[in-house]
């Protein structure tokens, strides 16, 4: 496979998490686990959790202070997501961030390593379990999590970290952070896996300071954030090696399936980037899109890579060189399918749904079937359809990719 399209394979898989701008159920920060805890946590932390870690001369004590101080935005808690979390949580990141607006099911546990079969049977979103897990792995640490989709209207407050890390699968949303970070001089961090194949690409903006062409002092204000530590030359963006969106038939959760070992391949080396940037040691962040096929050697029989540079910007790009925000505007947000399930999205509501009053009314339909809600959504069958509804009334039709239909189920059962 050559360099491009192993990296178009990775890149152009299906959704897994887009936007909404009604979408925003977030849950407040806190200090995870219970405060009785907070001498025993502090005992853990001076001597032994991250002893091993400071061990490292590329850490040490300096960086794991720094990494305390760090604040991380990881947008998709899938399996991705999943992993990277739960590798910055032990390694002690301060505050971790989490948005996804999906809920936990069965064929998720194969792969997605913070879940587990109660999560799944209790179809808990996906940021809120996650919440829960991390709790348990490092009590020190504040997690926020947001049942929401990453839109234009809410990128800037939920990106609003040091570094983000896009665990998504699908080009709407990696252009909307693209698009924001480069605007803000924020450094994100792409990784991606289906199949046997796993990739990461690292993108470090023109760090915000000056103002570019066209943008009010307000607007220079606006992009400023917490990091402060050194920068590096900046890197090309998504839009610089991908103009627009991949096309064809290209390889899918749902077509190729997937390997959890791919999956913790792309997050560890997204981790492990990403420490490297909240040490204050960005000169040593790759410079290039990096792409593994795990199952099947090259001709050679070593493992098979390919690597396309991203060292400089490229002139003329429409986003870091024109600063012209499209998907931060919010052209063209179409619906979308879901990676791996038979499912579309619903997310043109703008009002807040009572569940419970709406399962009281499900409920006197003969033609529903398994009316249940745990506070966080609501689930419930009609013939070989699934609906789930979240209370800022977006809701997940499974069972078609008709979009027409399952805009006619919505308003059928939740209303126009």
């Amino acid at each position: 496979m050559s360099a491009s399209s192993s990296a178009l394979g990775m890149l152009g898989v299906n959704p897994n998490l887009d936007s909404d701008p009604s979408a925003n159920a977030a849950i407040k920060p806190e200090t995870a686990g219970d405060k009785a805890r907070s001498a025993l946590d502090a005992a853990i932390w001076d001597r032994e959790r991250y002893s091993r870690q400071v061990l490292f001369p590329g850490v040490g004590e300096a960086g794991q202070q720094l990494l305390g101080h760090a604040h991380v935005a990881i947008v998709g808690v899938g399996a991705t997501g999943a992993a990277t979390a739960g590798l910055l949580a032990r390694a002690g990141v301060g505050h971790l961030t989490l948005i996804d607006r999906d809920f936990v099911e069965p064929s998720n546990l194969q792969r997605q390593t913070l879940f587990d079969e109660e999560d799944a049977l209790a179809a808990l979103p996906k940021a809120e379990a996650a919440r829960r897990h991390l709790a348990r792995i490092n009590s020190s640490i504040h997690v926020t999590a947001h049942i929401a989709d990453l839109a234009p209207q809410n990128a800037p407050q939920l990106l609003a970290a040091d570094l983000v890390l896009d665990c998504t699968d699908n080009f709407e949303t990696r252009y909307l952070i693209n698009d924001l970070c480069v605007r803000d001089g924020r450094p994100w961090i792409y990784a991606a896996a289906v199949g046997a194949y796993a990739a990461t690409m690292n993108i470090l903006p023109k760090p915000a300071g000056e103002a570019q062409p066209g943008e009010a002092e307000a607007d220079t204000a606006r992009r400023q954030y917490e990091y402060r530590g050194p920068t590096a030359d900046p890197t090309a963006c998504l839009a610089c090696i991908f103009p627009s969106a991949p096309s064809g038939n290209l390889e899918t959760c749902d077509t190729a399936g997937i390997l959890s070992t791919a999956v913790n391949l792309a997050a560890s080396i997204q981790a492990t980037e990403a420490l490297k940037y909240l040490t204050h040691q960005p000169h040593l962040m790759r410079r290039s899109l990096v792409s593994f096929d795990l199952w099947t050697p090259n001709a050679q029989g070593t493992l098979a890579r390919s690597e396309i540079s991203t060292g400089n910007p490229r002139t003329g790009c429409e986003v870091c060189d024109q600063r012209n925000f499209r998907a931060l505007s919010g052209e063209q947000r179409p619906h979308i399918t879901l990676c791996g399930r038979n499912s579309v999205q619903i997310h043109q509501h703008q009002h807040p749904i009572d569940l419970a009053a709406l399962k009281s009314r499900l409920e006197r339909l003969e033609e529903v079937r398994n009316a249940r809600a745990n506070g966080l959504l609501l689930r419930f069958t009609y013939s070989i359809y699934t609906l789930t509804v979240f209370p800022d009334g977006r809701a997940l039709v499974q069972g078609t990719t008709d979009v027409g239909l399952a805009r006619s189920l919505y308003a059928r059962f939740l209303g126009s």
